[in-house]
């Protein structure tokens, strides 16, 4: 008997040993630098709301946050990387809806990833160059059943929600717009302002400043609401076309299998920074509205999201490939 209690008090300490010289899981996270992994070019919207993230986490979690653009294939090359990244908390990704729609990318949205959390939901909005003879999507639509083979319209390649708005839109109207994709919302704002297209399903953080000082035409946008950034465009329903809501959401993710301590210490710095009222203001003021969840809120709305895109996918029997 004495010899059992003895091995079980040894054991005892043993372990309490071990435990006293192991930090807890994610205790000590971050102890470097942490990647934020943004796969669309510098200078559209999505970078710009991955920069000004990685400031605040690089704030609230006092070691560097770094955005790092590995742009390609619609967000599908940054997007992959992410997915093989160590599972170690140290790469992260500014998630966009759409990077798991094409048929084969590489990655399984609802296995690879470990969602974080929401950062803001984002609408496309349709906008013109100036000089093109639209004010309404009433004209636009009129334009485009006239001369729509010669109406060029610019959008991120797919899977971006751009895209499939814009081919959804063709659709809808019977039209035949030329759609011409570009590698990010920076440079296709850039051909725009420029006149290389006509039109843009576009983003509103990189086109702004150029709406604001007269030199693109804001003429719809995608959300269910007006947005507080421009306040006086309609949207598409109040347009007159109903059923066409292209949001994109904003989020956080990190490979699957990153331990729970990890991903729950950056939900709730990232909840923290979305609720301040200078974040509010920078997104709201970029055209996104400031959106906190749960990693598990944030989990079903990747699902439900990329499962209404694949639906609209095979309905018009589009086929992404990357």
């Amino acid at each position: 008997m004495r010899t059992h209690l003895a091995l079980v008090g040894a054991a005892a300490i043993a372990t309490s040993i071990a435990t006293m010289s192991v930090p807890a899981i994610g205790e000590d996270y971050p102890s470097r630098t942490v990647s934020l992994v943004v796969a669309f070019p510098a200078g559209g919207g999505v970078d710009t709301v991955g920069r000004v993230v990685a400031q605040k986490l690089t704030d609230a979690l006092g070691q560097q946050v770094i955005v790092v653009n590995r742009p390609g294939a619609g967000s599908v090359i940054g997007t992959r990387d992410v997915a093989r990244a160590q599972a170690d908390g140290y790469t992260l990704l500014l998630l966009v809806t759409g990077a798991g729609l094409p048929e084969s990318p590489g990655y399984d949205m609802g296995k690879d990833f470990a969602p974080i959390g929401l950062i803001a939901s984002v609408p496309i909005v349709i906008m013109s160059n100036p000089l093109v003879p639209v004010k309404t999507l009433s004209d636009v639509i009129a334009l485009a059943k006239k001369d729509g083979d010669k109406l060029t319209v610019g959008t991120p390649p797919a899977p971006t929600l751009n895209y499939f708005g814009a081919e959804q839109f063709k659709a809808m109207t019977g039209t035949n717009l030329t759609i011409v994709t570009y590698k990010g919302t920076g440079p296709l704002t850039n051909d725009l302002v420029g006149g290389h297209v006509m039109l843009a399903f576009n983003t509103l953080p990189p086109a702004i400043g150029n709406i604001q000082a007269g030199k693109l035409r804001a003429i719809a946008v995608g959300s269910p609401q007006r947005m507080a950034a421009i306040p006086d465009v309609p949207t598409i329903a109040e347009s007159g076309l109903q059923g066409l809501e292209i949001v994109q959401y904003y989020g956080l993710v990190a490979p699957a299998g990153t331990p729970q301590p990890i991903i729950d210490r950056l939900n709730k710095e990232l909840s923290k920074i979305v609720s301040t009222d200078d974040m509010k203001k920078r997104l709201l003021d970029a055209g996104g509205d400031p959106v906190v969840s749960t990693p598990g809120e944030y989990a079903q709305n990747i699902q439900r999201e990329e499962g209404k895109w694949q639906a609209v996918i095979k309905k018009l029997g589009l086929v992404i490939k990357n």
